[in-house]
């Protein structure tokens, strides 16, 4: 009698066998996300500044792991920069880079994630506007005064409240210079609005993404 069965309960298995392979599958690992920044800058002693809101959006690998750590690779464009206030002028910085954030991502439960590490980011394009009496003129010449590339870390968490939905929130702390040295400035470069040398950038992303 059990042997007329078998074959049914080998074919059962099977069926589930396929289907937990077609799920594996159909998860790929990568996704898309986009955003907004709320940016601003530390190590200003000599000017004012206050936030500066801009979009992000980009790329992830995030291959599926089904224990509590997981990696998180992404290459995301990021719209930055500040807003500046001095005793003689007002205007803002705008900021256009490249950032790829490398994270480990631990699984609180599978609805939550938390993501910690390390970030590399290279500078696309620079731009200063200052409003003086009642004209505001673009700087010429800007993408000298900044270094090109910046290094920090990141920390963040995500929610994945339905199958590939996700929504999340990330600071990024930049521990690279913004500008360069003011020595090496020619003379007559728009270098006056610049604060200090050490001024670097701080921004918090929210956003949404889907994974496929």
């Amino acid at each position: 009698m059990l042997s007329c069965f078998l074959p049914l309960l080998c074919l059962a298995q099977d069926d589930q066998d396929q289907k937990k392979d077609k799920k594996k599958k159909t998860s790929m690992g990568f996704g898309i996300k986009a955003g907004m920044n709320f940016a601003n800058v530390r190590g200003t002693s000599s000017i004012t500044t206050s936030n500066q809101s801009g979009f992000m959006g980009g790329l992830f690998l995030a291959p599926p792991s089904k224990g509590i750590m997981a990696f998180r690779s992404e290459i995301i464009y990021s719209k930055q920069g500040y807003n500046f206030a001095t005793q003689t002028n007002t205007g803002q910085v705008d900021l256009d880079y490249i950032i790829m954030p490398n994270l480990m991502a631990f699984n609180i439960t599978k609805f939550v994630q938390i993501q910690v590490g390390g970030q590399m980011a290279f500078l696309l394009n620079a731009k200063a506007d200052t409003a003086k009496g009642n004209t505001t003129n673009p700087y010429s010449g800007m993408m000298d005064l900044y270094n090109r590339f910046d290094y920090g870390f990141a920390g963040g968490i995500e929610i994945h409240p339905v199958s590939g939905l996700l929504l999340g929130a990330r600071l990024n702390i930049s521990m690279g210079d913004l500008y360069k040295d003011p020595s090496s400035f020619a003379t007559g470069s728009p270098a006056s609005m610049i604060p200090k040398v050490d001024v670097k950038n701080n921004v918090l992303q929210v956003f949404a993404g889907w994974t496929f």
